[in-house]
This record gives C-alpha cells, structure tokens and sequence, in this order.
C-alpha cells in the first residue's frame, strides 16, 4: 500500500497492472480481485470501487473464495510470531491488541485456531480492527458452531470489511 493514499481520480486513471498492483494488497494474497473491476472506470466514489472489488469477490467460484480464505493469516499464528505477516496484517492484529496477548491468551487463541482449521479446512477471519482479543474469543466460539457454507459467507463478509478499511487507508475521494 503506499505510504501516502491516492485520490480516486489517481486511481480511476491507473492502467490495468498499476490498479491491480494498488489495490492487490486490499485482499490478502489476492491481487486478482483488484484486477476484477479495472474495466468499469472510473468508480463515481470510493465506495463504488468497493461494493466494485467485493461484487468480484461473491462472483468467484467457491473455490476461490475458499483460496481467499485461506491467503489470510491465523490471529496470533505462528506467521505472527515470525513476522512474516504483511504490514496490513502486522498493524490490523497489532490493533486488536493480539501483540500483547499473555503466554495463557497465546495459548487459547492457539488452540482456537487449530479446532477453526480442523473444523472447516481454512483460517478463522475477522476484522480484527473491529475487535480486541477478547471480542475475536467470543466469536471464535460463536463461529465453531457454524455449518461450513456459514462459516464461508462468514469470512467473505469479514473480508470485505478488511478490505474497506485498507480501501479508506489507501485511497481518499
């Protein structure tokens, strides 16, 4: 993401490789929903261009949304712990408070984790910049007792959030 946000005029004018390179990093390991909306420019509103990015995210095979999914990172996995997270990534757990968990706090997010994992086969997702560590436990919890088509629609949506605050981050009007 840049360091200093585009304007929307900037980014309705980007060509094909720059809009999906600015806007890749808004879906985790996923630049090719950013390259989805290129060809309905120019977006009247940031808002547009999201419900733009999103609309090419539900649109995709569930396949691939599954493949989405499983680009996001475990909340206070190991690829925290080895900072191999993405800068988003690093600064989205960072404000959930999930730096600082304890040893004890470490361990149930963990063990929460892995029963997420082995329950639906991908990594438990939610805007952690909505949250704090305790709010995420509680719907972690919430969320084991989902069917496996809940827990997917689930995580789109949290996705789609993530990808709204990265937007508003990385874009102004």
């Amino acid at each position: 993401m840049p360091t200093t946000p585009f304007t929307l005029a900037e980014v309705n004018n980007l060509s094909h490789d720059a809009f999906t390179a600015a806007l890749g990093p808004l879906f985790e390991g996923s630049p090719w929903i950013a390259a989805g909306p290129w060809p309905a420019r120019p977006f009247a509103t940031v808002g547009h261009l999201h419900q733009a990015l999103c609309a090419t995210m539900y649109a995709s095979p569930v396949e691939q949304q599954i493949a989405l999914i499983q680009a996001h990172p475990d909340l206070a996995g190991k690829a925290a712990l080895a900072g191999q997270l993405t800068a988003e990534s690093t600064r989205e757990q960072s404000s959930a408070g999930l730096s600082q968990l304890t040893p004890a706090e470490f361990a149930t997010f963990t063990r929460l984790n892995q029963a997420y994992r082995d329950t639906f086969g991908f990594p438990f997702v939610i805007c952690a910049r909505e949250h704090n560590a305790a709010s995420i436990l509680e719907q972690f919890a919430a969320r084991l007792e989902h069917t496996r088509s809940q827990e997917i629609a689930a995580a789109l949506g949290e996705i789609a959030k993530i990808a709204r605050l990265r937007l508003l981050d990385a874009v102004q009007e």
